[in-house]
């Protein structure tokens, strides 16, 4: 799975044109299901990104996490965070997982983070619908996390 994590003062989603959701202070997760991940990669990641300590504590430093301050989380699927741009002008997107693994996986991500109760609002893109995401980034902070690099298989 790749994550591009960013720390936010707000963000919100508009979904079809139609379907609108927002949150506070706290994360904008935007997630790629790779071909090879598995529960395991959705686990560690949901754990990683919860547990990352990118806000700041009572001595200006970055010592607390998502969890520490209830803070709320957007995530929205992203399948162009498979994109190989190795060859040619036009991103190849081989390395996505099909729908239906993507799906599930993303899915469950979202469950993981939902069933943490250290998590203030949780709130979610649509999977494989048109989105527009406003993001108020807080720094900036964004941080690219990649399973197939942190995880030993």
């Amino acid at each position: 799975m790749r994550a591009i994590v960013q720390r936010v003062n707000g963000a919100d989603i508009l979904i079809d044109g139609e379907i609108h959701r927002e949150i506070k202070d706290g994360l904008v997760v935007f997630l790629g299901v790779m071909g090879t991940d598995t529960k395991a990669n959705a686990e560690y990641l949901a754990n990683k990104i919860t547990g990352l300590r990118i806000f700041k504590d009572e001595n200006d430093k970055l010592n607390l996490s998502l969890e520490d301050i209830k803070g709320d989380i957007l995530i929205v699927s992203n399948f162009t965070l498979s994109a190989d741009c190795k060859h040619g002008k036009r991103p190849s997107f081989e390395r996505a997982a099909k729908g239906d693994l993507a799906k599930e996986l993303y899915e469950y991500f979202v469950s993981l983070i939902r069933n943490n109760e250290k998590i203030g609002s949780v709130e979610t893109g649509e999977f494989g619908a048109h989105m527009h995401v406003n993001v108020q980034n807080d720094g900036p902070i964004n941080i690219i996390m990649d399973t197939d690099v942190i995880v030993k298989h």
